[in-house]
């Protein structure tokens, strides 16, 4: 393991090395003489080593780093307090980043772990010192890492291990980075990582990492480049804090502003209903009624009694759309339980049969991937119901129509997508009036725009979402998150 060239330069402070070859510590007199040992003790065990005479809180670190060095040739550089004899700490740094040491007239290779001392500091100072850093590194989450672009190599401490719940011993790989990403984090992560290695530019951003348990969570991660005496980048250095908890109230609050916004917008349309819509009936009423007692002719009475029962039946109607707004509102405090996706699309098909048959239309569903959600049955009925009914109403003249629904998981939410193959909508042109009351974005004959918009409120009231993707005289998706 030793082989004789010609000596380099002595390398001052070097006290000590780990020989490998029989897992034991070879000291040099001066190392000895600090830590008040005889000459003659100039072997140690990698045992003895370990539990006597480094501070039990470097010891775990060590062995971390030790493994990976023997196991993967990784280079480390670590600061540990090594026990005196008399029962007192002193403080060193093992490091394995020299090519040749010239040590006790020999000259050893880098396959050999030494000890460089650093400026002595008092017991308490380094203890409170290291006290403090594992401290708050543990308090606050963070963790440490960095990226070697010459070896291209990844370095952890601990605390990101642990974080994204790794063993002490696993070595990370730049190779396999992306998969520490959920798939709609890899290409920010790519991006930043990207940008500071070939451009220098420093990052600080929020952004979703994946534990070895597959578990998503939000870190604040910051990175910066490491440059050589060239001024080339040689490395990223950066540290990341979990944030999972913070962020999760943040999501929490911003949904809550959702719930109040889109209740606010209920409310709105409540107030249109009435103010608008009602008043419009109740006048329309009182005019036939004032010409009913004006007129003499039986015709005519006749005529205008028959009008009544047109502005009462749009009346009602009304009432009923008033009512549906009313009970969206109030039904979000009955119980959710689990219900199938399959099982309520057989009851709307059931409920619907006939308009089924009439259009020919076909519908086909694939619920493997996610078929029970706790939800209020009433609810996902009349969604699926209500988009449904509408891919059927605007199909497309020159084919029957084809209705695909699916569920499936995405960002630990369930989703359900429905897709036909109708006229499509113009979404440039109607978008922004897609889901509103009463409006309508096909010349229908049978259109009201009331189902869109019961729909898309009845989601949002238990915190879902929908969106609609669509490609005029192709397709319409609707996506709804739950």
């Amino acid at each position: 393991m030793v082989q004789i060239i010609k000596p380099p330069k002595p390398i001052d402070n070097v006290i000590g090395y780990l020989e490998l070859k029989n897992n034991s510590i070879l000291c040099s007199k001066v190392f000895l003489s600090d830590i008040g040992y005889p000459a003659k003790n100039k072997e140690f065990s990698l045992e003895f080593f370990l539990s006597k005479l480094i501070h039990k809180d470097d010891s775990k670190l060590f062995k971390n780093n030790y493994f990976n060095f023997t196991k993967n040739n990784i280079d480390f550089r670590q600061s540990m307090l090594i026990k005196s004899k008399k029962g007192k700490y002193k403080e060193f740094v093992c490091t394995t980043n020299h090519d040749n040491i010239n040590f006790n007239n020999k000259v050893a290779k880098s396959k050999f772990l030494f000890f460089n001392k650093r400026k002595y500091k008092t017991n308490k100072k380094v203890k409170k010192s290291q006290f403090f850093y594992k401290e708050t590194a543990e308090m606050t989450s963070t963790g440490s890492w960095y990226v070697d672009l010459i070896k291209r190599k990844s370095y952890w401490d601990q605390q990101t291990r642990r974080i994204l719940e790794y063993p002490e011993d696993y070595k990370p790989s730049v190779n396999k980075s992306v998969l520490y990403y959920p798939k709609e984090s890899r290409e920010l992560a790519k991006k930043l990582f990207l940008r500071c290695s070939i451009h220098g530019e420093s990052f600080n951003t929020e952004i979703k990492m994946l534990t070895q348990n597959n578990r998503e969570l939000w870190v604040k991660a910051k990175g910066k480049p490491v440059f050589n005496d060239k001024k080339q980048i040689v490395g990223i250095r950066g540290v990341f804090q979990n944030i999972d908890e913070t962020k999760a109230k943040e999501l929490s609050l911003q949904r809550t502003s959702n719930i109040i916004a889109s209740q606010n917008k209920r409310l709105f349309n409540f107030a249109h209903i009435v103010s608008h819509n009602l008043r419009s009936h109740t006048s329309n009423l009182s005019l036939v009624v004032e010409l009913i007692n004006s007129t003499e002719s039986k015709d005519e009475k006749l005529e205008l009694i028959k009008s009544i029962e047109d502005i009462t039946s749009s009346l009602n109607e009304t009432i009923e759309h008033l009512n549906e707004v009313v009970t969206i509102q109030t039904s979000t405090n009955k119980s959710k339980s689990q219900v199938k996706f399959s099982e309520s699309l057989k009851h709307v098909k059931t409920s619907i049969g006939q308009i089924i048959l009439k259009n020919n239309a076909t519908i086909n569903s694939d619920f493997s991937k996610v078929d029970t959600i706790k939800y209020i049955p009433a609810y996902l009925e009349s969604i699926l119901l209500n988009l449904v009914t509408n891919s059927i109403k605007y199909k497309h003249p020159e084919r029957d129509p084809i209705i695909s629904i699916q569920s499936y998981m995405e960002n630990s939410r369930v989703v359900l997508e429905i897709t036909d193959n109708g006229i499509g909508i113009d979404l440039d042109k109607f978008g922004g009036k897609l889901f509103g009351m009463y409006k309508t974005f096909h010349y229908n004959k049978d259109a009201v725009g009331i189902g869109l918009f019961i729909t898309k409120n009845q989601i949002e009231a238990l915190n879902g979402e929908i969106n609609v993707f669509s490609e005029v005289e192709k397709f319409t998706t609707f996506k709804i998150t739950f």
